[in-house]
């Protein structure tokens, strides 16, 4: 049974070469010494012909390291297309879209140093460079560095300790909407065939407040439409109903959320 030399190290099939040479040139049959190496009787010959010749010898097989194409981009270069790409995004280099994907950065490169790199190229690039593809974080463009250290070290401190002094108990608030036609994530299908998900003809809508605590507890109601000060204050109703401790709710700057209505109503709850 011949065997597939391409299954062997390299450094196995240099010492078959070495191997198979010498017992050539002992007078053996270059078909014999194929066989008992499991190969092609035209391997032996052909490593006869490569040995043959003035200066070449065994030193003609010996395994070489196969230098490949050479790259496009220098080291350097691709350590600067890294340091570009690494936590920032296209718009900062002018491009419309704020994502990288390999057909922005094959832009990037060809605008920057004027080379042209196939998709596939800088696919095997970018992973030589220690970049895959993820999903990204959300951040708000207004989001604050100093605002969040201040809320971090200052401000949500003072409110759990006005918690713990009073007994009281710390909620944060927050407001979601749902629709029934919408489809999140991904599936598996058929390469090629993109999969059809069935989604009510109707765009059904309802709309949930919820408050959570750092200690599980949880708080929760569905509404129709638009949140406003009218029914903020009868989902704190509702949240508030036979609530034996006093709550401190954290709430964002919705409008509704600073409705004079609202402020009303905490007041007449006396500290609760």
């Amino acid at each position: 049974m011949k065997k597939d030399g391409r299954t062997y190290s390299h450094e196995t099939l240099e010492q078959f070469r070495m191997l198979g040479i010498e017992r050539i040139k002992q007078g053996e049959s270059p078909a014999l010494v194929a066989q008992s190496f499991g190969m092609h009787r035209s391997w032996a010959y052909r490593i006869s012909q490569r040995a043959a010749g003035r200066g070449r010898g065994k030193r003609a097989l010996k395994s070489t390291v196969g230098s490949g194409r050479p790259r496009k981009l220098s080291a350097s270069q691709e350590r600067e297309v890294f340091r570009c790409m690494d936590g920032k995004h296209p718009h900062q280099y002018g491009f419309d879209f704020a994502l990288w994907t390999r057909a922005i950065v094959a832009a990037f490169i060809e605008e920057r140093f004027e080379v042209s790199l196939s998709l596939a190229s800088v696919g095997t690039m970018l992973a030589r460079l220690g970049l895959t593809v993820q999903k990204p974080l959300k951040r708000a463009y207004q989001r604050s560095p100093e605002a969040v250290t201040q809320w971090q070290e200052k401000t949500y401190p003072a409110i759990a300790a006005q918690a713990r002094q009073q007994g009281a108990e710390v909620y944060f608030w927050d407001e979601s909407g749902f629709r029934a036609d919408s489809v999140y994530g991904k599936t598996w299908a058929v390469k090629g065939q993109t999969p059809v998900v069935q989604v009510p003809g109707q765009r059904q809508s309802i709309s949930a407040a919820s408050a959570v605590n750092s200690k599980g507890g949880f708080w929760f109601a569905t509404y129709q439409g638009a949140m406003d000060g009218e029914l903020f204050v009868e989902l704190l109703k509702k949240m508030m109903h036979r609530r034996r401790r006093a709550v401190h709710l954290v709430v964002d700057g919705l409008p509704a959320h600073k409705r004079l209505i609202v402020k009303e109503y905490v007041q007449s709850t006396r500290g609760k």
